[in-house]
């Protein structure tokens, strides 16, 4: 696609390569802003547990020197997995009052209504244990359940809870389906992964691309049935004509940004229990609002159609699927800038940390400067479970 757009051929978005120098320039300075020293860390749910310097998770982190066990590596999974399915957009209203007084938006404001329900035993089968989710739990929770513990009103709306209610009885179902991957040392539940990939670890290895293999193995049955492939459901992978040509999987393009975001958020807890995640870059970056309006709005990318922008578009359409393909391939090459820019490797620095530092926190700056809420230059209709 990125190549197509070189050529100037794609039927939605031009591209304006001459524009990625100054892009590069704004995402470092929004990294160095954030992080000084440049010890910027993943791009990860954990980061949105983390307001105004307190870090709301830290219970599950271990402390220096020393490893979590693998109770609290499965309530970390817990934790991770709800949350990130929780994740999706919130729309320009939606508010969160916390406990201690603050009130959060966007992806914080999501991040802690999830920690606190976890917290207070929303998706726990034990009422002696809260910080957990059980299958069975999952399958039986409501919509008006999400109502309750996101503060869900009239006047504090927050779209698409159907399909994150949807999802995590999928999830639940996925868990109890499958007992010996979900539940192997405890009843099911989906932090039974973290002892899936413990097995599947080359002594304290993992490499990362095998989070997402399994993922994508044992929880592809979540997500909606849309396209099929040999039978096997597809979950966020969608048609572009300008694709029917090529030979593997013709008019395809596969993103599986939710559970790429999700494998991005096990990386810290394998680490806390004390894995060593190998090839991180194994991973692409995430073709969603933050990342993908960042290139918008530094006119990297523009719409050949100038209406285009005040139109509201499905996750399907050829538009959005064109715009998130060259997402994609231009946070390759923007981290290739930056790392050039900057004298770094992809070791010291890898996409993970480059979209942290970043490319979304650049997206999300840009989009404030340019829209007085924030929002996104491009507006998706969305059932809760893709972006």
């Amino acid at each position: 696609m990125l190549d197509m757009a070189r050529e100037g051929v794609l039927p939605n978005w031009t591209l304006d390569a001459a524009r990625l120098p100054a892009l590069v320039d704004y995402v470092i300075d929004t990294t160095r802003k954030a992080y000084p020293t440049l010890d910027v860390p993943f791009h990860a749910r954990w980061r949105h547990f983390v307001v105004d310097g307190v870090d709301r998770a830290a219970r599950f982190k271990p402390l220096a020197g020393e490893v979590i066990d693998a109770g609290t590596a499965r309530a970390a999974f817990d934790l991770a997995i709800v949350s990130v399915l929780l994740d999706a957009g919130s729309g320009a209203v939606w508010r969160y009052e916390t406990r201690e007084g603050p009130v959060l938006r966007r992806s914080e404001g999501l991040a802690v209504a999830s920690l606190d329900m976890f917290e207070a035993g929303y998706f726990s089968a034990a009422a002696r244990d809260p910080m957990r989710a059980d299958a069975r739990t999952l399958i039986e929770l409501a919509v008006n359940d999400l109502e309750d513990g996101f503060h869900v009103s009239d006047s504090n709306p927050l779209p698409g809870l159907e399909g994150r209610a949807a999802l995590l009885n999928a999830l639940g179902k996925a868990a109890l389906a499958r007992p010996g991957i979900f539940g192997r040392h405890d009843t099911p539940r989906p932090g039974g992964l973290f002892d899936e990939l413990a097995r599947r670890a080359a002594g304290k290895a993992l490499a990362a691309p095998v989070i997402l293999e399994t993922l994508l193995e044992h929880l592809g049955s979540i997500w909606p049935s849309r396209l099929t492939l040999d039978g096997v459901a597809l979950g966020d992978c969608w048609r572009h004509s300008s694709l029917e040509g090529e030979a593997v999987a013709p008019g395809l393009m596969p993103f599986h940004k939710l559970s790429q975001w999700l494998a991005y958020s096990l990386i810290e807890p394998m680490q806390w229990a004390g894995f060593v995640i190998t090839d991180i870059d194994g991973l692409t970056g995430l073709p969603e609002y933050r990342n993908g309006g960042l290139f918008v709005d530094m006119g990297v990318l523009t719409p050949r159609d100038p209406t285009s922008l005040a139109k509201s578009y499905e996750a399907g359409d050829e538009f959005i699927v064109e715009w998130r393909a060259l997402t994609v391939a231009l946070l390759d090459e923007t981290g290739k800038l930056v790392r050039q820019r900057l004298n770094m490797d992809e070791k010291s620095l890898p996409l993970a940390k480059i979209l942290e530092g970043g490319t979304w926190a650049a997206g999300r700056r840009i989009a404030r400067e340019r829209r007085a809420e924030g929002t996104p230059p491009v507006t998706i209709v969305s059932d809760g479970t893709v972006f």
